[in-house]
């Protein structure tokens, strides 16, 4: 089968949060534009919005930075976690310069939640350890300071260390324009090390200044993902920024520079060279907070899932599913469930997603009569209650999903027993897919019937997460509810647990998501089973 691969910019919403950047012309103080790049020597020189640089003595001038107006943009100090103001105040006290940096800047533009707050400060690495009693330097080649802040761990790098990261590449050592102050300076090469425009941005919360030398605000506007250095460039130095590109687009539904997204297809293939325990992180950055269908949604669009999930990618090719496809599927489903319940600042557990793609790989080799997979996910949340749950689910009358062809047509089983049966070789067959799913010879046959695919053998799932995710499972079996097993009580969730990877909140979860994807909500029927449903 022929692999075709768009190559066009996708998922191209227009936010209603961005009105307020569309207004606030009126707080620029300096007004420029998004910056661009030329090499003059091996040196990246800066060009004003309207390249009417002036050149005094032979030497070019500063450009005009924009310098907006925090409020203007809508930005509430509020919003920013205590743990991370505690840390911001603790260095300002001090007389040290403080910063939040990256993405969070980006989401609070957004009105989004960040995942995590990011401080950058004027005080060298040992400073901002004398100023709290816990906090420690982690890392050896680009260290940063890990400030312990009630259970919050709050990450501060400074100016003096982040310059470090300049290694002789492309962003390596720049000179400073003619009249550009020294903050400006600083400020600006710090800038130039990020990945991507939008995560550029700098705020000062106490001059309520937000700092845009990238052009990042340009770029939220247009939502575009667009890197600060030329994309071929940026994923060579960084092969990791793949990855990164993909989750920020789908968590954001953002679209790609064109530049952008040619790179992701002709380098997609670098993601190999990553650490294992690397790609396993980017992937849980994917799907454990709220962004799990976009990310596979764009994975399959560019080419990466048949890198990094083969058997998944089969999947999505025998169902016929096109690169641009908008239609839904199973595991697309499943994944979409699983983002209504999990958010930025409310993640699951790694072992959450992972037993999800086994127990879709166990339907797709052998699909089942929806009772079973009913029967089978009601255990797995009561911790094996086989009988039980085969009567609560004779009890459903809601219509399940026919149109996946993981689910059979119902037979309705002539005894309980038979239905038992029939749930416990169901919760071997997720057994044997989980384990399928760290074999690197299976995983590289997953493909072998589409030969244009590329071929793939990774495994990025370490013994020890595959044996918690076999835990969630093992209650389904014949000798019934397991011992010590508390019984869940009522539908709300503790995201610290889920975080945590609790077993109990991670079965509760799995078992709603199957629920809810097996059988639908809606208006009319969610009555008929609010009893019944996890």
């Amino acid at each position: 089968m022929t692999v075709v691969v768009a190559w066009t910019t996708h998922l191209c919403f227009h936010h209603p949060l961005l009105y307020h950047i569309r207004h606030c012309s009126n707080s620029v103080v300096a007004v420029a534009s998004t910056t661009e790049h030329k090499e003059e020597g091996h040196l990246p020189v800066i060009n004003s919005a309207s390249k009417k640089e002036k050149v005094v003595n032979g030497e070019r001038k500063a450009p005009e930075w924009k310098k907006l107006d925090a409020e203007e943009l809508g930005i509430s100090n509020s919003i920013i976690s205590r743990p991370t103001r505690v840390v911001l105040n603790g260095l300002k006290k001090k007389g040290y310069e403080v910063y939040l940096v990256g993405g969070c800047v980006r989401d609070l533009i957004l009105k989004r939640i960040p995942k995590d707050f990011d401080v950058i400060t004027s005080a060298e690495l040992k400073q901002v350890r004398k100023a709290f009693h816990r906090c420690e330097i982690v890392g050896k080649r680009f260290p940063i300071c890990h400030v312990h802040v009630d259970d919050a761990i709050v990450e501060v790098s400074s100016f003096s260390t982040s310059q470090l990261k300049s290694d002789g590449k492309f962003n390596g050592n720049v000179r400073k324009p003619r009249g550009c102050s020294e903050r400006d300076f600083i400020r600006w090469r710090n800038c130039l090390q990020r990945d991507f425009t939008i995560n550029g941005l700098m705020l000062d919360p106490y001059a309520n200044i937000v700092y845009d030398y990238m052009g990042g605000i340009t770029d939220i506007k247009k939502t575009k993902v667009r890197t600060v250095i030329p994309a071929n460039l940026s994923f060579v130095e960084d092969s990791g920024r793949i990855l990164r590109a993909i989750r920020i687009a789908a968590r954001l539904h953002f679209g790609f520079t064109r530049d952008l997204a040619l790179s992701l297809k002709e380098l997609s293939h670098s993601v190999l060279r990553l650490d294992k325990g690397r790609i396993l992180l980017e992937l849980n950055y994917m799907f454990a907070y709220g962004s799990a269908e976009a990310s596979l949604r764009l994975m399959w669009r560019f080419g990466l899932l048949e890198i990094l999930l083969p058997i998944q990618a089969s999947y999505f090719v025998s169902q016929g599913f096109r690169r641009r496809d908008e239609r839904s599927n199973m595991l697309l489903s499943l994944f979409s469930n699983l983002d209504r319940l999990v958010a930025p600042d409310r993640p699951c557990h790694s072992s959450l997603w992972l037993g999800i793609f086994a127990f879709h790989k166990a339907l797709v080799d052998q699909p089942q009569d929806p009772l079973v997979v009913t029967a089978f996910s009601l255990a797995v949340h009561s911790g094996g209650s086989l009988l039980e749950s085969v009567e609560i689910a004779r009890r459903i009358s809601q219509p399940y999903q026919s149109s996946f062809p993981e689910l059979l047509e119902a037979q309705n089983p002539d005894s309980n027993n038979a239905l038992v049966h029939k749930t416990i070789n169901f919760a071997a067959l997720v057994k044997t897919a989980l384990c399928n799913m760290t074999d690197g010879c299976y995983v590289s046959k997953a493909m072998a019937k589409y030969p244009k695919a590329p071929s793939s053998d990774l495994v990025f799932i370490p013994m020890a997460l595959f044996l918690r995710v076999s835990k969630i499972f093992e209650c389904v079996r014949r000798r019934g509810m397991e011992t010590r097993f508390v019984r869940r009580q009522g539908r709300k969730i503790d995201y610290e647990s889920l975080a945590m990877g609790s077993l109990e909140e991670v079965r509760h979860v799995f078992a709603r998501i199957v629920f809810d994807t097996v059988y639908p909500p809606n208006q009319s029927n969610e009555n008929n089973v609010a009893n019944q449903r996890p």
